[in-house]
């Protein structure tokens, strides 16, 4: 039953996303009515998947008390087998129940986020069906990598998942960002993706399986686990958004608000971390991985928190911040606690898909993504404030809320793994984790109070603007998802939970005694964290018509520029792509192409200037044939001559 179950989880919204893309709505000369049975069919489609799944993934969560596995030979390359099949365990089942949570919340907020109305035109509204069914495939597609027993059966999740979020990005064409933001999500986790590809052939062909079981069970030479495990790392710092192929999460806030939620809570940047976890054991016994994964990670934590200090746009702010909890998670990881990292991944999903469709219902409400622009909307918008209040402290690390607890135990195993060695990685690397972890923390919090400071304190920016909290189908999921992000870090007291997320596979000593840690270490953090936030506020105090961002002086266009990183991407790997790519198109239409269209050319011309002599007139001719015959009977005798 478990196995059937596990087999289900995935099945289920990939079934219901292919139905929805047989969907097409009626022509156009129907008017609305065809079009209306179209979303209808997709809405009923898209929410009873993400649902049915939900309802699979806690059944699991409820039945699956030890690892369990079950697979079946799929294809065998002489010897080398692929098999069909589920590994569940306590971990797979949680992080099961939070993506499909946030799938339906997402296919429930985006019936009311996408309806037609006066700011959206027929085209939208006609493509509902596929943008419902691509959610459902991009669900399916994570559930895959959840449960897949098999890495070719991740590595298709994997890169199915790379191609929804490239339809998704896109959905809205009309705006002049959206094909080139999905463009670079694309591009640049594909990059990554070869090494993942790579890695995964090479620890197939070590172990002569593909089955997880079997690969993490193998004896492998050193030099092949660290191969392996770097050339993994490439396509984790791709779909999970670290150093340096980060930079197309932040472009990709160009996709709808929804999309923005589910890419950034709970589907494609969780990927890279859960298959670490999924993996440990393989990176335990390579420790450079682990060192290089903790510098990866301590860099994207600090660079994704200092840009986020100076966006204007609410949906960057945010999608900075995702960068930089993804830095505390993969440094959870580095310092030998994949425990803390997937506790920190479900607090993660919880609060950030709360700010994205809470900031999704500030856009719709005043139709500009423009901190500068807000302000005022704590009275007109109290629902989305106080929602948006527990995000940002969940966020920020403010006790007693979700993301206060999951970074607290991030932040006490790595203080572990500097000050008593307990980690597998150098101490060293448990410094840096550490040191970088307590900054971010004093960072975070001033940008969460800037965002709330700016968004909805003071005076109102639009004076024409009317803006009202949401409808009740934005406004729901809204508020089902405060609950988890105010109360699921509790959740870390119980033994029960705490076991779950632990694998039996991964011998790590010291750092997996418990998910909370309620010793005097908890005040340093929380120091960090009132610094934050008493800068921000005595800086709106001093003026409350400034932004507080301006006290970063000549620092704020570099912070918001991400350090320019995207320039040197464009200068170092784009400019000599493009230029090679005009090369390589030079070189074949003037040589490869010139020289077959030049030889067919002299061959046409040779052939119209023989035409034109066969043309000739009979004069003309006939002198020619005496002159001919003349230059034949000269040419005879000269030869007699000279024999």
């Amino acid at each position: 039953m478990t196995g059937l179950l596990g087999a289900l989880l995935p099945a289920v919204p990939l079934a219901a996303g292919l139905l929805g893309l047989l969907l097409q709505p009626a022509p156009r000369r129907d008017g609305a009515t065809g079009r209306d049975r179209a979303r209808t069919a997709a809405v009923t489609l898209g929410v009873l998947g993400a649902a049915g799944a939900l309802a699979l993934a806690v059944a699991l969560l409820l039945t699956v008390d030890r690892p369990t596995e079950t697979s079946a030979t799929w294809v065998d390359f002489g010897g080398l087998a692929v098999t069909l099949g589920v590994r569940l365990d306590g971990a797979a089942a949680l992080v099961a129940v939070a993506v499909t949570a946030v799938a339906l919340a997402v296919q429930v907020y985006s019936i009311g986020y996408l309806r037609r109305g006066p700011h959206d035109d027929v085209e939208v509204d006609h493509r509902y069906p596929p943008y419902a069914a691509q959610i459902s495939l991009f669900t399916g597609a994570m559930l895959l990598v959840v449960v897949a027993g098999d890495l070719i059966m991740l590595l298709v999740g994997w890169e199915v998942m790379g191609l929804c979020s490239y339809l998704l990005i896109a959905h809205d064409r009309r705006l002049a960002g959206a094909p080139a933001a999905a463009m670079k999500a694309f591009l640049v986790t594909r990059v990554g993706d070869v090494g993942f590809l790579l890695g995964i052939a090479l620890l197939g062909v070590s172990t002569g399986s593909f089955r997880i079981a079997d690969v993490l069970a193998h004896d492998h030479s050193g030099a092949t686990l660290t191969a392996a495990g770097l050339l993994l790392l490439a396509g984790v710092a791709g779909k999970s958004a670290q150093f340096p192929l980060h930079t197309w999460l932040p472009d990709a806030m160009a996709g709808p608000t929804p999309i923005s939620a589910l890419i950034h809570a709970a589907t494609m940047v969780a990927a890279g971390v859960y298959a670490v976890a999924r993996l440990y054991p393989l990176f335990t016994a390579a420790p450079v991985t682990l060192t290089v994964l903790g510098v990866l990670g301590a860099i994207t934590l600090l660079l994704g928190a200092l840009a986020a200090t100076a966006q204007d746009d609410i949906k960057r702010v945010l999608a900075w911040s995702t960068v930089s909890q993804l830095g505390y998670m993969t440094g959870a990881l580095a310092v030998g606690s994949p425990s803390a990292a997937l506790f920190h991944l479900l607090t993660h999903a919880a609060f950030k898909a709360l700010l994205f469709l809470a900031a999704g219902a500030v856009i719709h409400a005043v139709g500009t993504t423009l901190m500068s622009e807000m302000g005022g909307l704590r009275r007109s918008m109290p629902v989305t404030f106080w929602c948006t209040v527990v995000g940002l402290g969940a966020l920020a690390g403010v006790p007693p809320l979700a993301g206060f607890w999951s970074k607290d135990g991030v932040l006490t195993v790595a203080e572990s793994a500097a000050l008593e060695g307990t980690g597998p990685a150098p101490s060293w690397v448990g410094w840096i984790v550490w040191v970088a972890g307590l900054v971010g923390v004093a960072v975070t919090a001033w940008y969460a109070g800037r965002l709330l400071l700016r968004a909805f304190f003071g005076a109102p920016r639009l004076p024409l603007v009317r803006p009202h909290d949401p409808p009740a189908v934005l406004r729901w999921p809204v508020l089902l998802l405060a609950v988890p992000a105010a109360l699921l870090g509790l959740a870390g007291f119980l033994g029960a939970f705490a076991d779950r997320l632990r694998f039996p596979t991964v011998p790590v000593a010291g750092s997996e005694d418990g998910l909370v840690h309620l010793a005097p270490g908890v005040l340093l953090p929380l120091a960090f964290l009132l610094f934050g936030a008493a800068l921000v506020t005595l800086g709106w105090r001093r003026d409350r018509a400034a932004d507080p961002a301006a006290a970063l002086g000549p620092l704020r266009p570099v912070f918001a520029s991400a350090f320019r990183l995207d320039d040197v991407q464009h200068a170092v790997v784009v400019r000599p792509v493009r230029a090679l790519a005009r090369a390589a198109r030079t070189t074949d239409e003037v040589v490869v192409d010139g020289a077959v269209e030049g030889s067919g050319r002299a061959a046409s011309g040779l052939g119209a200037g023989l035409a034109a002599l066969h043309r000739a007139a009979l004069p003309r001719a006939a002198a020619g044939v005496l002159a001919g015959a003349l230059l034949i009977g000269l040419a005879a005798a000269l030869i007699g001559v000279v024999q």
